[in-house]
Formats: structure tokens, C-alpha cells, sequence
């Protein structure tokens, strides 16, 4: 039997309005080569200086996991030659990151959580994109000096569970603390995954291999399960040594395999040096005092949740996964709704409601104050969970107002203790030997005479009424 090592290298695109280096624009999709300038262009003479509001993201996320941030820190030259790197090397941190030795917690499918090890979290420049079209290939150098975040975790995780756990954490956390948008499909939020085995009881590492730019949740987790199926193979045929080495891979999403790409390169390949153009990073007490400006995290969150909203644990998490569903339940509370109901009514009705209809939580058609508001009106008995369900439906059509559609669909729900027993009174007369079965011991028509007591009342009665008015009556 053998166990899985996984480290993850992340690659975060801070959402800063300039590069890490000029004071080019870093929007998307612009047109080809024109957010660039002589120092992006790493034209003779232009001479780069470092972007303050990247430095402050990358201290925000290192107080975020109880890291060490570094109040000086040096900048690297990291050397290789691609078309993308009009430098031919790429600005990083490899001897004094500015965040050192971090922690994050994931949460396990048994309830538990396991911690994460974060190696350090530093700053570079992001490279180009080449476009092939035919025989043809083209640089866009529009990205080229964009600011970067790399987080490296430490080799704790043992499965693609747990990895794909540790990447959705760490997504979530750099959306909270609203340092990138973390946008996978357009490249901001891209990992790199190095795997490999060992037999159970071994200590040392076995032979690492390295699979770049994953840029999906599922795509990760199916990238570890093929490579650990393939080292555990190779190891169990002889020819573990052949077929599993130090390298570079990519994985093909089409056929769902990992293909060799080059050979693994060691720092010396790379021949670092400290860049001569740029003194150490050194920060300043007005940039800490700034960056520990936070808004409360994930974890916190759902603690508080727990402790105060007395949410079930898994409900509290499922809420606190992305900070758009957070902000939403806490929009709701504010028009009044309980806690409880507002999670069935959002994580449930409202979150099917949109994911058939093609919306996500940020352009929903239905605000968290009409929802809420749609809440409290089943939490004090105005209508009942169908009517509620109804105007929803009505609601994700068009803005209109709750009271309104209440009146007009006739969905006001009777809690009037006279108009209730009415109805109950000729239930019970129309059923005198079901009456008499139910006093003889037969319980389970309770539920008969509920039933039957909602019905004539065409859903409108108030059912804790009902269950407490025809208690009485039988009793």
C-alpha cells in the first residue's frame, strides 16, 4: 500500500490597478500589446519600482493565515527564455519571501480539520500568453509584469480530497480578503501540483513530479488521481525508476491523463541572483497598519454562527464558502428573518431556483432583503411554506411587492381561531367512524384529519393552528 504526497503552488493575480513593476493597467481582454511600456518591455534603461498596493495585498494574506511577514524582503532574478519574457528572467522572491511559514485549515469530510503548512507566499512578475493560430505563434505581452502571489504550500496533504479542500480554502480566502478576484476560467487563480508516493511507514519523500497551470477544482483532483495511479504502477511492475522522474508534466483535460513536458529544473538551472535594480522591500508601519485592515474571514464566520445563530455546522460552512452567500444570509437576517429558515430558503429554494435558471448568487433576481423579507413572513405565520414557494417562483420573474402578491394570490395565511375550527368541526362530523377509530387508538389519523383540514381550507389555514385546534377538539 502506498501513500500520496501532494504539495500545491499557487498562483494568485492580485486585483491591483497597475503591474507589479510600471504603472501599466492590468484589465483583462484589452487589445493585443497595448497595456505595456519600456520597463514591461524590459527595454535598455527602464528601471522597475515595486507597486505598494501589491506589497500590502500580499502582508494582508499572510496575517490573514498567521504567517510571518517579513518587514524587508528581496527581489530576485529567476533566469529562462521564452517568447512571453521579453527579459528572458522573471522578477521573484526566492531568498527572503515578504510571507514566511503559514497555516490553513481545511475542513475534512468526518468533521474534523487537518492543518495546512504554508512555506511562504512571495511576489513576482507574471509572464506574457502566446497564442498559436496555424504555423504561426504571437506574443501578447499585455500581461507580462503583472503582479503575482505565489503561495507554497508544505507537502502535508495525502489526497486529492484534501488538496482540492486546500485549494477551495485558499480561494475562498483571498476573495474574502478581497485581494483577486480568483477568476480560474481567465487565469488568476492557477495551481501547479507536485505528487508523489511512498510505501506506508516510509519517511523519505519519493519521487516528486510536478503538474503546471490546473486551473479547475475538478480538473486538480483528477490530475492526482491519474498520476498516483500511474507511479503506483509503475513501483508495482520494477520500473518505478524508469518511469517515474523528477519532470515537468501537464494534464490533458480531453483524455484526463498527465503527458511529460520537460525535464524538472533545479534552482541552479535557473541561476538566481539578487536583482540589482531593486533594493529590499522594506515596509513601513502606515503599510502594515493597512494591511491588517480584514474583514472577518471564513473560519471566524462560521464559529460565530455556530455560537450565536446556533447553525448546524455543515450549514454554517456550506454558507460561509464563498463570501457572495455570506454577505447574502447576513442581508437577510437584517430584514428579519430567522437564521434557520433564511439557510433552507437560500441554500435550497432560492439557490435551485437560480442554478436552473442560469443565475448564480451575485446577479440573482431576487435581492436577500426581498428573500429575507419573503422569510419573515413564514416566521410569523403571514403565509405558509407552499404560498412562499409561489411567490419565489413569481419573483423570479419580476420585482414585485410580497404584500401585494400575498393579497392577490390569496395566500394569507388563517390563524383565526373561530374560521379554523369551522372547518374542523364539519371534518370531524363527515368522519365520525375515523373520529372513533382515532379514540379507540388508532394515532396515525392525526395526520388524516390535518390533511383533510388543509385541504378545505385550500392550504390557507395556519397548520400549528390546525395541529393544536384539532388536538383539542379530539381530545
Amino acid at each position: 500500500m502506498f501513500e500520496t504526497v501532494i504539495g500545491l503552488e499557487v498562483h494568485v493575480q492580485l486585483n491591483t490597478k497597475t503591474k507589479l513593476f510600471c504603472s501599466c493597467p492590468t484589465s483583462f481582454a484589452e487589445y493585443q500589446n497595448s497595456n505595456t511600456c519600456p520597463t514591461c518591455l524590459a527595454l535598455p534603461g527602464a528601471l522597475p519600482v515595486v507597486n505598494k498596493e501589491a506589497a500590502i495585498k500580499a502582508m494582508r494574506l499572510g496575517y490573514a493565515i498567521n504567517a510571518t511577514v517579513n518587514h524587508s524582503s528581496n527581489f530576485d532574478r529567476k533566469s529562462y527564455f521564452y517568447p512571453d519574457s521579453p527579459s528572458a528572467y522573471q522578477i521573484t522572491q526566492l531568498h527572503k519571501a515578504i510571507v514566511q511559514k503559514g497555516e490553513i485549515f481545511i475542513d475534512l469530510k468526518d468533521g474534523t480539520q487537518k492543518r495546512i503548512g504554508m512555506t511562504q507566499a512571495h511576489l513576482e512578475a507574471d509572464a506574457g500568453k502566446n497564442i498559436h493560430e496555424g504555423n504561426y505563434s504571437k506574443v501578447d505581452l499585455n500581461r507580462a509584469g503583472t503582479p503575482l502571489l505565489e503561495i507554497v504550500s508544505e507537502p502535508d496533504m495525502r489526497s486529492a480530497d484534501e488538496a482540492v479542500a486546500y485549494l477551495k480554502k485558499l480561494h475562498s480566502t483571498v476573495r474574502y480578503l478581497d485581494i483577486s478576484d480568483a477568476n480560474m476560467q481567465e487565469g488568476s487563480f492557477r495551481c501547479d501540483v507536485n505528487v508523489s508516493i511512498r510505501p506506508k511507514g516510509q519517511k523519505e519523500f519519493g519521487t516528486r513530479v510536478e503538474i503546471k497551470n490546473i486551473n479547475s477544482f475538478k480538473f486538480v483532483a483528477s490530475a492526482i488521481a491519474y498520476e498516483v495511479q500511474r507511479q503506483s504502477e509503475a513501483y508495482e511492475d520494477g520500473v518505478y525508476d524508469q518511469e517515474v522522474f523528477q519532470e515537468t508534466r501537464l494534464f490533458d483535460v480531453d483524455k484526463g491523463v498527465t503527458k511529460s513536458m520537460r525535464g524538472k529544473e533545479e534552482a541552479a538551472d535557473y541561476r538566481y541572483f539578487p536583482d540589482p535594480d531593486l533594493r529590499p522591500l522594506v515596509v513601513t508601519d502606515e503599510m502594515i497598519a493597512e494591511a491588517k485592515k480584514m474583514p472577518e474571514l471564513p473560519d471566524a464566520k462560521v464559529k460565530r454562527y455556530i455560537e450565536e445563530l446556533k447553525l448546524k455546522r455543515y450549514d454554517a460552512l456550506v454558507i460561509c464558502q464563498t463570501k457572495e452567500s455570506a454577505y447574502f444570509f447576513e442581508e437577510m437576517l437584517k430584514s428579519g428573518a430567522s437564521a434557520k429558515a433564511s439557510v433552507n430558503w437560500l441554500n435550497t429554494e432560492l439557490l435551485g431556483r437560480l442554478n436552473k435558471a442560469g443565475y448564480n448568487i451575485t446577479n440573482s433576481p431576487v435581492s436577500a432583503s426581498k428573500l429575507g423579507e419573503l422569510v419573515s413572513k413564514i416566521d410569523d405565520g403571514t403565509i405558509n411554506g407552499k404560498g412562499a414557494k409561489d411567490i419565489l417562483d413569481v419573483l423570479m420573474e419580476e420585482d414585485k411587492d410580497i404584500d401585494e402578491l400575498i393579497e392577490s394570490m390569496g395566500l394569507a395565511q388563517v390563524s383565526d381561531d373561530g374560521a379554523i375550527l369551522e372547518i374542523i368541526d364539519s371534518i370531524l362530523a363527515n368522519n365520525q367512524d375515523k373520529v372513533e377509530q382515532y379514540k379507540a387508538g388508532k394515532d396515525k389519523l392525526f395526520g388524516f384529519f390535518v390533511g383533510q383540514t388543509m385541504k378545505a381550507s385550500k392550504g390557507s389555514a395556519n397548520p400549528q393552528k390546525v395541529n393544536e385546534l384539532l388536538r383539542d377538539r379530539l381530545s
